[in-house]
């Protein structure tokens, strides 16, 4: 026997699903930059897939683990920042899934925190 609300209409039960779909909610820039991420496991260098305002896809031959908190600073070139001088975005952020590129692994951070510089 299903439940309905006051309006008569049947509430989901258990029973029924409802396919989750991510949601992209920024445009994903395919950047390769060099970038090393720096946690309490040590440091990870690696290359960007690509980079949004919400986080970056990279390649590491060595990825923290998901969950970890990672520092890290993008060199964002002049060109694409619209600016006359290179722009160092300075990160806090965490690793939310592992991933794997033309058999290379990788890893996906989202940004939390984040300061814009002026590179000098």
């Amino acid at each position: 026997m299903s439940k309905e609300s006051e309006q008569g209409v049947p509430l989901p039960t258990q029973s029924s699903s409802i396919d989750a779909v991510p949601v992209r909610t920024a445009v994903r820039f395919p950047l390769h930059l060099e970038v090393t991420l720096s946690s309490v496991h040590g440091e990870c260098h690696a290359v960007t897939e690509n980079v949004s305002a919400n986080g970056m896809l990279f390649l590491a031959d060595d990825v923290p683990d998901v969950g970890t908190q990672v520092k890290f600073a993008l060199k964002m070139p002049a060109a694409i920042m619209g600016g006359q001088e290179d722009v160092v975005l300075h990160c806090v952020g965490r690793i939310v899934r592992h991933t794997t590129s033309e058999g290379r692994p990788g890893a996906a951070a989202v940004i939390d925190e984040y300061s814009l510089r002026a590179e000098q």
